[in-house]
């Protein structure tokens, strides 16, 4: 089935574009992470593996990321997790599989908590719950806090290409989803990846999600000598052997 692409337009929000290809249920639904977009390596290598299986695949681009409107600096945690469900509700029915990269692994967490009879597994990739608060607010010296709250914006570095703008609006927005400090109420499986050499998001936080997620079908696994991205080869072979095994659970 070929893939078909388009735009979701709404009133009052930027267009999200998205790509999705035909197939049989549950649709696998990407989520991409900070910054980044739905023609990612993960992405296009599980789109390749949907479309062999002849699986549904849903993948997007959340407001002011790639090929979607609006400014990258606009966004929030809550703004983006809307976008997901907007595309969600308007281009899938009925069962899902959500596959989320870093901070898409949040953005997953919180769509399936609110769609909880919808989401049938959960797959994270160096899943980032909580890291404007963890990972960014807490890292700040307290000069950097102070230049925050004054201009409402930092340039921040990042390895992957040039500084990103942080806003204090993405900070204090963030504290409205924070997962980490009481359990996480999924009853579907959910698959854990995360690499031992990731600069960006500790491979504990892993550990700390696993234990507040409540569903008993958890499984983590830990890549000693992974990064942050596990694009390797042999890590997009993991990823692809975990979605055909939460697949194979789902009847797909």
């Amino acid at each position: 089935m070929a893939e078909e692409q388009g735009n979701l337009v709404r009133v009052a929000l930027p267009p999200l574009a998205w790509a999705r290809t035909a197939g049989r249920a549950p649709t696998v639904v990407f989520f991409p992470g900070f910054n980044s977009n739905m023609n990612g390596e993960k992405a296009m290598a599980l789109a390749s593996l949907c479309a062999a299986r002849g699986q549904a695949m849903l993948r997007f681009d959340y407001s002011g990321h790639g090929a979607s409107g609006g400014r990258f600096e606009d966004g929030t945690i809550g703004a983006w997790t809307a976008d997901a469900l907007d595309i969600i509700d308007a281009l899938t029915e009925g069962d899902l599989v959500l596959v989320g990269s870093s901070m898409g692994g949040w953005i997953a967490l919180l769509v399936a908590l609110a769609r909880p009879r919808r989401v049938t597994g959960l797959i994270g990739i160096a899943a980032a719950p909580d890291f404007t608060e963890i990972l960014m607010w807490n890292a700040m010296s307290f000069e950097t806090r102070e230049t925050l709250r004054r201009l409402g914006k930092i340039m921040a570095p990042s390895r992957y290409g040039p500084a990103m703008p942080i806003t204090l609006a993405l900070i204090e927005e963030g504290r409205r989803h924070l997962l980490l400090e009481r359990p996480i109420p999924l009853a579907c499986p959910v698959r854990l990846l995360h690499g031992q050499a990731d600069p960006e998001v500790p491979w504990e936080l892993a550990l700390r999600l696993a234990e507040q997620i409540t569903t008993p079908d958890l499984h983590l696994t830990l890549v000693k000598d992974g990064d942050h991205r596990l694009s390797r080869p042999a890590d997009l072979a993991l990823l692809g052997a975990t979605l055909a095994g939460l697949l194979a659970e789902n009847g797909g």
